[in-house]
């Protein structure tokens, strides 16, 4: 991508678009980009552009300064983020008064992020957060062998490609923060490559990268895993090795149902997949689907709809999530129907998140509006980590087992066009929202902590 691929907003500017995401009219005056995608990158992530236009000009990605100590601006230049900060998500989610304990959140990404911890500082002091640092020993970086991090690239291809992927990292230990204040938090990474498409070889390298960072995670006493990242399925990502690696009873792991709507993991990249990624797939997995949320004048002051980029889908040769009724697995021919669970991931209603590494361009973002189901990942992580431990969570047991009350049921909006799922054979649940399961949003969004440790799991 370009280097002048960014537009610094005035106060003025993010103000009102602060505005319009709230109203739900952000869409009016802006545009989505698929990050992760245009990038031929694994993660599942969009982030708001100017508004896309028939000009020549590509659209500019919309980012705004932390503070003139951050961001060496003049104050004036200064203009508040414009996503959900982590106080609002607390509030919509029902985190307000629920109890913590100090788990620690595993999140796995791709390539070296140096400035990380730096990062997630100005984003934790933003919203009032605790501080997590290496020096108290509540943030650490490392490889997925549990080693030290890579080391930041020095080809200026890699070096794009660290710049464009940190977007994804910074999201990742932002939500994990959000969702838990008092958490410990481990940003671990695979190599940089494995972030990318690349052929069968390439793919199963990464997968068992991946997975080698579950079992180093075990190892460490990880509350929770997020992986906000989607590979094609075949048989050596859903058996054999990789799934005794991501089969860790006690220690839930979650991962993003892709950002492209009922089969949209049909990649333009070449892949052939059945509808659904690796490894949100496997059936001791959760899957996190995704929504759009807005405020309102409920008791709960906020709802939300099914997001219309939301993955969902089966998996045939699969047998259904763990604790997945058989009413669920059903749509599927008693295969894995996804997803399981939601959180906001609709970038017109997305979340500020802080990311300042630029080793390729040398223009730091700052403050970007973000969404996608890697949104979802790992603040729902972050609740499983926040969560009485309970030993016999595997998969999204739990969420299935969780009383009604402790649910928010989304019964509108579809990831499909209209009647597009009976039109060609497919339940209408994989793709439009309903009262109880359905593809998009799986039981629904939780409310509190309640759905993690279920005590009936």
């Amino acid at each position: 991508m370009a280097p002048n691929r960014t537009q610094r907003l005035t106060s003025a500017q993010a103000a009102a678009l602060h505005s319009d995401l709230r109203a739900g009219t952000l869409s009016h005056s802006t545009s989505s980009l698929q990050l992760c995608r245009a990038a031929k990158l694994r993660c599942d992530l969009q982030v708001i552009t100017s508004k896309k236009t028939a000009a020549k000009n590509a659209p500019t990605i919309l980012t705004s300064t932390a503070s003139p100590k951050s961001s060496g601006v003049h104050p004036n230049a200064v203009a508040p983020p414009v996503g959900y900060g982590a106080d609002e998500l607390s509030t919509a989610y029902g985190l307000r008064s629920a109890p913590s304990r100090t788990g620690t959140i595993v999140v796995i990404g791709a390539g070296a992020y140096p400035t990380l911890e730096s990062d997630l500082s100005i984003y934790r002091s933003t919203y009032g957060l605790p501080a997590c640092t290496k020096s108290s020993g509540c943030f650490k970086q490392m490889n997925y062998k549990g080693g030290a991090p890579y080391a930041p690239a020095t080809d200026l291809d890699d070096q794009f490609g660290e710049e464009d992927i940190a977007v994804e990292t910074a999201l990742d230990v932002d939500m994990a923060s959000a969702a838990c204040p008092k958490c410990k938090i481990i940003s671990m990474q695979v190599p940089l490559a494995d972030g990318f498409y690349g052929d069968e070889q390439a793919t199963h390298k990464a997968i068992l990268h991946f997975a080698t960072g579950v079992q180093t995670a075990r190892k460490l006493g990880a509350s929770a895993v997020s992986i906000s990242y989607g590979y094609p399925t075949d048989s050596y990502a859903d058996s054999g090795t990789v799934a005794k690696l991501m089969k860790q009873p006690g220690m839930p792991i979650v991962s993003s149902s892709g950002d492209s709507g009922f089969l949209g993991q049909y990649s333009d990249q070449g892949d052939t997949l059945d509808g659904t990624s690796w490894p949100q797939d496997l059936p001791t997995v959760t899957s996190a689907g995704g929504t759009s949320l807005f405020p309102s004048q409920t008791a709960r002051k906020y709802i939300e709809t099914a997001w219309n980029g939301a993955g969902s889908g089966c998996t045939y040769d699969v047998a259904p999530a763990v604790g997945q009724p058989k009413s669920v697995s059903d749509h599927c021919y008693g295969g894995r129907a996804a997803s399981d669970l939601s959180a906001v991931a609709d970038p017109y209603t997305g979340v500020a998140v802080y990311d300042s590494y630029a080793p390729g361009s040398g223009v730091p973002y700052g403050f970007l509006v973000v969404g996608g189901t890697s949104v979802s990942s790992p603040f729902l992580a972050g609740m499983y980590a926040r969560a009485a431990a309970n030993k016999s969570v595997l998969g999204p047991n739990t969420i299935y087992k969780a009383p009604k009350s402790s649910i928010n049921d989304i019964a509108v909006g579809s990831n499909a066009p209209p009647n597009y799922c009976p039109n060609y054979g497919w339940d209408v649940q994989l793709c439009v929202s309903g009262k109880g399961w359905d593809g998009p949003t799986g039981v629904g969004s939780p409310k509190g902590l309640a759905p993690f440790a279920s005590a009936s799991a």
